[in-house]
């Protein structure tokens, strides 16, 4: 599968090329993105849920896949579960001005279950143009099926949640998903230790917070 994908991963490289500034290269990769139909989440969608916040953000945030919302409004992380993280970010003196938010694939599930493996596989290629272009020095993945693909394949979020790895030139960590916060309140205290030390590593590199 992934070998498929390497042509398609050239292409997007000399189409966001094209673009003049960061911006113009975000646009143009988000059109491109908009006809994208390589896994049939592209055919019952409402509409792209592509990203949000700031292009040249040193944090980012990647959940798994948009909701009902979301599908509704085009923007990542505007339901239920969007208010929490906004909340959440709130406590540490971020807002979404200062962080960049994605998901895994950029069109919803149906029934918001979890996307498929060969959806995320087909999508990932948009999310990896958009890490190059945002390039943040600190990836924070939202639920574990974000965390299986920037951190470990067998990723345990129960146990795994807010360690660091290294990679790349980018610090990577993965934190409950907002909307498992919605279901079990009481791992809260340990979101909120490890959004301590997400703002803690933020600071360190020069961001006020």
């Amino acid at each position: 599968m992934i070998h498929g994908l390497l042509p398609l991963l050239d292409r997007l490289r000399k189409l966001v090329r094209k673009g003049d500034s960061q911006m113009g290269k975000m646009d143009a990769l988000y059109e491109a993105c908009r006809n994208c139909h390589a896994c049939s989440l592209g055919e019952t969608r409402t509409n792209l849920v592509f990203g949000t916040g700031n292009e040249n953000a040193r944090l980012m945030f990647v959940g798994e896949g948009p909701g009902a919302q979301e599908d509704l409004q085009g923007v990542p992380f505007v339901g239920r579960a969007g208010k929490l993280l906004d909340d959440m970010l709130a406590m540490f003196d971020l807002d979404r001005s200062q962080v960049y938010i994605a998901n895994i694939v950029k069109c919803r599930p149906p029934g918001n279950r979890d996307p498929l493996p060969e959806e995320r596989d087909a999508c990932y290629p948009w999310l990896k143009q958009q890490l190059e272009l945002v390039d943040p020095k600190l990836v924070v993945c939202l639920g574990r099926i974000a965390a299986m693909r920037f951190i470990d394949p067998n990723y345990r979020i129960s146990q795994q949640h807010g360690q660091w790895i290294e990679r790349d030139g980018r610090a990577y960590t993965a934190v409950f998903h907002p909307a498992a916060l919605l279901r079990d309140p009481r791992r809260r205290p340990e979101a909120f230790d490890d959004m301590k030390e997400i703002a803690r590593k933020l600071k360190e590199l020069g961001e006020k917070v």
